[in-house]
Parts: C-alpha cells; structure tokens; sequence
C-alpha cells in the first residue's frame, strides 16, 4: 500500500470565490478556533462545528468545482483551524500543524480519508437497493429450485440457479421486484424498486444443463423461487464533498426505504428527481411541508388563508438513478413523510 508522510503545514485553494447574491456565511454559535481530526469524524460533522448550514462546506474551503469533486484527503490527526478573518471578511478553514506537532504517516487510501457522511449507515444501501425497469429483473438468472423444495429458505441454505454461464462470478445479490416509484406530483412512473433479499455464494457450477448451486451467506428476507440474482459488484464509496446544487432543483420524497410511514435522522428516501434533472452525488437539498390552508370563521365571515411553507431539515444525496435518487436525512425537526419537498437550499 502506498504510503505518504504528511505534510506539517497544508493549505487549501483559495480559487472559488462565494456565488453571486449568496448570503454570507455564518459561524455556529459555538464554533471552535481549532479542530483535532479524529477516527469516526465526518465531513459533513466538522463542517457542523464551525457553520450553521454545514452544506456550506465548499465556501468556508474555498474549493473550486474540481477540488469539490476530487476533494483534498483529510486525515485523523491533523489539525482544522478557522480563520476568522478571512479574505472580504469571509471566514476560512485551513488544515495547520498536526496534533502535538508529531510527523506522522498516513495511508493515501480511501479507507484513512475521513468521509463526508457517516459510511457505516450508507454502504449497504451503496449496491442495493436497486431502481430497474419494468421487466428488467427477469431477463437474468433467477432461483428454479431450493433445499429439499422449500417454500422458502433462509441463511446457510442451497438455492439453485438457471441462467448462470460459467465461469460463474462467485457472489450474487438476490432481488425481488418491488413497487413503482411515481412522481408524487405527475404520477409518472420514474422506476421500480428492487427489494434486496441476500447474497450468495456459488458452491458449484452448472454442468451441461444443469442448473447452478450457490448457497445463502445474507438474508434480508426469505428467499424462494422466481426471485432474480445480479452479480455483487463492490460498493463504491464516493467521497464528494457536500454541496448545494448549483441549479434550482425542486422533487419530492417519493418513499422511505424500509416501507415505513416515516423518517427520521440517518433514514434513507427515495427523491424524484435524479441524473436527468442535474441530481449529482453529493448534493445536498433542504426538506420543507407545503403549509395548510386554514379556515376560521371571524364576525359570521369566513376566511381562509394558507400558511408559509416549513422548511425543517436538510437530506444527502448519495446514490443517482436516471429519475430518482437515493439520499440520506442529515438533520430534521420533524418526521419525514412522503410528498415532503426537497430542494435547493
């Protein structure tokens, strides 16, 4: 493995300028002169240390739209120091001496990196689930036969498989299909959820025309015949720093994985809005409930007026469809339901 010695003294590039008519930023209440970087820190929750809207990040770095997507490594032990008087009154973070002044060695993997939001909770959603289209899912192998012809069969039982060429990819995902997923506002459909059942592994191959035989190392859900395989690719943990989209996007929750009726921080939602509206990883949207209108009845007179919009919490895009989105709840007031807004902070 490749190894770096970290330098005493890093600056970042001063090159991105704030965005025309953007507010200035502001500092949390409490935020520190100095932060230690520590194993288990986020992006995503130093920025909350030093700012109250932590998607602000890019600003007080100073990162143009190249070091935004291939942002700088940060590491445990090195040391966020704020500027507060910053270029044009503007604060800046800067990474200065390490901790204790002690050189130190540090891996230029992804791995050693800090991420920009907690890895822990998003890498299983990172390959599944899926958004397919109608149909896709029984155009590739899927499950003829189980144990001893179960109805259904869990973790550390055989399933056999039709459709798989040899030689055959040792892991496989499991799926079935799910609901549409509809634009709460068009009812269009934008997709259909592939509800993730387990993976497995193949013991032996197929011989002439027999089928494959892979036995269950994960189950989410029972597994039985008809249901479909996709080879395991290994999840890509993307690092992008988080950002408000540059254009004006506006979507709605579309559902809450899991099939519950609401969410709260750290849930995963489905968005309608993906790769063809300009959804990029990444991206942070604010979430806001459309204001009821009331009635009252003043002096025998009946009066209805609505009210203002809530905006309450704030979501990260982490995963991109051509029509919809995966995102994570990074901060919210309130329950998240279904046909709540996302968009542009």
């Amino acid at each position: 493995m490749r190894r770096i010695i970290s330098a005493l003294f890093l600056s970042l590039s001063t090159t991105m300028a704030l965005a025309q008519g953007a507010a200035p930023l502001e500092l949390a209440p409490d935020a520190p002169d100095r932060h230690v970087v520590v194993k288990g820190d986020t992006l995503w929750g130093i920025s909350a240390r030093f700012l109250k809207d932590a998607y602000r990040w890019p600003e007080i770095w100073r990162l143009n739209d190249e070091q935004v997507r291939n942002p700088h490594r940060i590491y445990p032990g090195q040391v966020v120091i704020l500027d507060r008087s910053g270029s044009g009154g503007n604060p800046q973070l800067r990474l200065g001496t390490l901790h204790k002044a002690e050189p130190r060695i540090y891996s230029a993997s992804d791995r050693d990196a800090i991420p920009a939001i907690p890895q822990n909770v998003i890498e299983p959603f990172l390959a599944q689930p899926l958004v397919i289209e109608q149909g896709e899912l029984s155009q590739g192998p899927r499950v003829v036969a189980t144990e001893e012809n179960r109805v259904n069969v869990g973790l550390g039982s055989k399933i056999y498989a039709g459709g798989i060429a040899n030689p055959a990819p040792p892991l496989w995902h499991l799926y079935r299909p799910g609901p549409a997923l509809a634009d709460p506002d068009t009812g269009e459909v934008l997709g259909y959820e592939a509800i993730y059942l387990g993976d497995a592994r193949v013991s032996r191959e197929a011989e002439g025309e027999q089928a494959t035989t892979l036995d269950v190392t994960k189950a989410k859900m029972e597994i039985g015949r008809g249901d479909s395989l996709k080879i395991a690719a290994k999840p890509e943990l993307t690092n992008y720093v988080p950002r408000a989209p540059r254009a004006q996007i506006k979507g709605k929750i579309v559902s809450i994985y899991g099939g519950v009726g609401e969410a709260g921080k750290y849930s995963i939602v489905t968005i309608s809005r993906g790769k063809r509206d300009g959804v990029e990883h990444g991206h942070v949207l604010a979430i806001s409930r459309t204001g009821q209108t009331v009635t009252n009845n003043f002096e025998d007179r009946k009066q209805s007026i609505r009210l203002p919009d809530e905006r309450y919490g704030v979501l990260f895009v982490f995963r991109v469809f051509e029509r919809v989105s995966y995102a994570l709840v990074m901060e919210s007031s309130r329950p998240v339901l279904p046909r709540d807004t996302v968009l542009t902070p």
